[in-house]
């Protein structure tokens, strides 16, 4: 497999090997050993699923410690924009994020550190995404950040379609409404 750093610490993009023929492919989407000997040392507790059509904007979400999740995330069937922003207390990177594709085509992982919003835009109809937590869902710990908020400079691309967003999604505060994550129990 192959790891990628990013320009934020702790936010890898991985590369998995897959075998393909003419019988379809053979992919490892998770080994422990690998995955803690390239940096990734969260102990996953938790794997999740959604299905969504193409326009649908799911995030940018996050929980407050001490119920804070990594997450290493994936799409098994269609395309999606995923985008990660670093919301960590006294981080040099605070606000800014990382965007990247994922789709079963490329069959790329994004792994996102504890103390960042997570959300994703999806690019094709009937795609499954799929991710690991190591930490359970704990909803009142959970919080939210506006998709749209323009100081993010998140650049949604123009589908084709109009989105798609949960009228919770669209209620979360602003970037500079939120407080940032901190590890020791607040935000």
């Amino acid at each position: 497999m192959n790891v990628i750093e990013t320009e934020i610490a702790g936010i890898k993009i991985v590369e998995p090997d897959i075998r393909r023929d003419e019988r379809g492919y053979f992919c490892e989407t998770y080994n422990r050993q690998r995955y803690f000997d390239a940096g990734i040392t969260a102990e996953f507790v938790q794997d999740n699923e959604s299905f969504s059509m193409k326009g649908v904007i799911r995030g940018l979400h996050w929980q407050v410690a001490p119920f804070g999740q990594a997450k290493l995330v994936r799409v098994i069937r269609g395309k999606v924009l995923d985008v990660a922003v670093d919301l960590r207390k006294g981080s040099s990177t605070f606000g800014r994020h990382i965007a990247t594709e994922l789709s079963a085509d490329n069959g790329r992982q994004f792994f996102i550190p504890r103390g960042f919003a997570h959300g994703f835009l999806v690019l094709e109809d009937n795609t499954i995404f799929s991710y690991k937590c190591d930490n359970f869902y704990n909803p009142s710990s959970e919080r939210g950040l506006q998709f749209d908020d323009p100081s993010l400079g998140i650049k949604w691309p123009d589908i084709g379609v109009d989105f798609i967003v949960s009228e919770k999604d669209r209620k979360h505060p602003s970037l500079a409404e939120v407080e940032p994550y901190d590890e020791s129990g607040r935000g």
